[in-house]
């Protein structure tokens, strides 16, 4: 019962921390950040092919698919976010001959 005790415990926390350090974060700066933490992304996407991997019961399998699918997802919104980010900030360059409007 300890452990259940502590696994909530080690989740609020978690979240608590999340929510507080994002809160803090300023606008401008949550595209580059999200984007920044792809890799995050891949790691939950590891941990849910594992966990299906591991998976014995129909229950399981149902549930440690949508997780890698949700997580797959998750991944690939974030390099797509992360192209039109870079898009956005590359400058578009004149043709030689012709001024810029």
């Amino acid at each position: 019962m300890i452990d259940g005790f502590l696994a909530l415990y080690i989740f609020m926390l978690a979240a608590f921390t999340g929510y507080e350090i994002i809160a803090r974060v300023p606008v401008i700066l949550h595209t580059p950040l999200m984007s920044g933490s792809n890799f995050i992304h891949g790691i939950v996407l590891v941990g849910a092919m594992i966990a299906l991997g591991h998976a014995q019961t129909p229950f399981e399998v149902v549930i440690g698919f949508i997780g890698v699918l949700l997580g797959a997802g998750n991944a690939a919104g974030g390099y797509v976010v992360t192209e039109r980010m870079l898009e956005m900030f590359k400058a578009s360059k004149p043709a030689p001959g012709k001024e810029a409007k």
